[in-house]
């Protein structure tokens, strides 16, 4: 890992950092043979699908597919059988990136689904990171692909993490303070108090989460 002393923070969704296991490899091969053979056909868009989505969004209500499912679908149509071919291998010949995650001091924030494939990596790699750098948020009935399935479940970690780094909601007005004073200005420090980052203040609905963190805000 080049130039960690640059990097500030980290988002990271889904990551994976440890080496293929050989079951992982032989059954990336076998993508690869479906792939070169028949090019993206139907068998190869399932795995690829059970791969990133959790079995609730492919199922969809009532056995129906949702539109992200039906998006992804059309995405893959539209792509160079070439270039999946070399995004599988990349994976395939990935190396084990356990002792670099010790020289990374900068604070890190991981989602990952519950039913993602790669949930054992994230949070072992949040284990070695450590918690006091390291924050894991686990979003139920989820796949590897959280900002697809539930991006609102990010956006009060999120918040928080940049809240960590002086980063904050500027409040804004569009008449002067009674004092003179501009709220909406670079001078003036006003921000939303951390109980306004609540799901109820925020008018949103989360899918539960589940959160592993030390990290000082």
């Amino acid at each position: 890992m080049k130039y960690t002393e640059r990097v500030l923070g980290l988002i990271l969704v889904s990551p994976i950092c440890k080496a293929p296991s050989w079951t992982e490899w032989l059954y990336n091969k076998v993508l690869l043979n479906l792939l070169y053979f028949y090019g993206m056909c139907g068998v190869l868009k399932e795995c690829l699908l059970q791969r990133y989505f959790s079995k609730e969004l492919r199922c969809g209500m009532h056995g129906a597919e949702s539109d992200i499912i039906h998006t992804f679908r059309r995405v893959l149509d539209e792509r160079q059988s070439l270039n999946v071919m070399r995004y599988l291998q990349a994976i395939n010949a990935r190396h084990d990136l356990t002792e670099g995650l010790k020289k990374l001091q900068c604070k890190t924030l991981i989602f990952v689904g519950e039913s993602s494939e790669f949930h054992a990596e994230s949070v072992y790699m949040s284990a070695r990171m450590g918690r006091k750098s390291c924050a894991l948020v686990e979003v139920q009935a989820c796949g590897s692909l959280v900002t697809e399935e539930h991006p609102d479940a990010m956006l009060i970690p999120i918040e928080f993490f940049l809240m960590g780094f002086g980063y904050y909601r500027q409040q804004h007005f569009a008449t002067s303070s009674s004092n003179g004073s501009n709220p909406t200005s670079p001078s003036c420090h006003s921000c939303m108090a951390p109980e306004l980052f609540s799901p109820e203040s925020l008018g949103i609905k989360l899918k539960p989460i589940k959160t592993r963190a030390d990290i000082e805000i």
